[in-house]
């Protein structure tokens, strides 16, 4: 296997589950997956944060917000991996409860990873609503 494909085989399986935990109200997984390392951001469709403390708050609030994901997929549009830095772009549909209340919606995403002692980590997010 290339680099490229360990990374995207990352993106489909260890980040994707990650995703779907959060969505099923569990930040812990998402939480692992982000750098310990500053600099980290989120630029979010719902809330940002910067460093680990705005981080750790944001997951939390996160969690506590969703529930009973029915429904999650990443439709990845572009990535691309230069030595120990990679982005990917893409879509992320998502059917779960927000607050208690089911919703159905769509975020263009883009994040940003680093290498970091052989294994990916997440450190920077942009997300907004799509315009369907």
């Amino acid at each position: 296997m290339t680099d490229r494909d360990d990374f995207l085989a990352w993106v489909s399986t260890a980040l994707y589950q990650a995703e779907l935990a959060l969505h099923n109200g569990d930040p812990a997984p998402r939480r692992a997956l982000w750098s310990r390392e500053e600099p980290v951001s989120v630029l979010g469709a719902w809330r940002s944060a910067h460093g680990q403390a705005e981080l750790d708050e944001l997951f939390t609030a996160l969690g506590n917000s969703f529930s009973e994901c029915t429904s999650y997929t990443f439709e990845l549009q572009a990535y691309d991996l230069m030595g120990d830095m990679a982005y990917t772009a893409g879509l992320e549909h998502t059917s779960a409860s927000v607050d208690s209340e089911p919703r159905t919606y769509t975020l263009r995403a883009t994040q940003v990873y680093r290498r970091e002692d052989g294994a990916w980590r997440v450190v920077h997010r942009h997300a907004d609503t799509a315009n369907e």
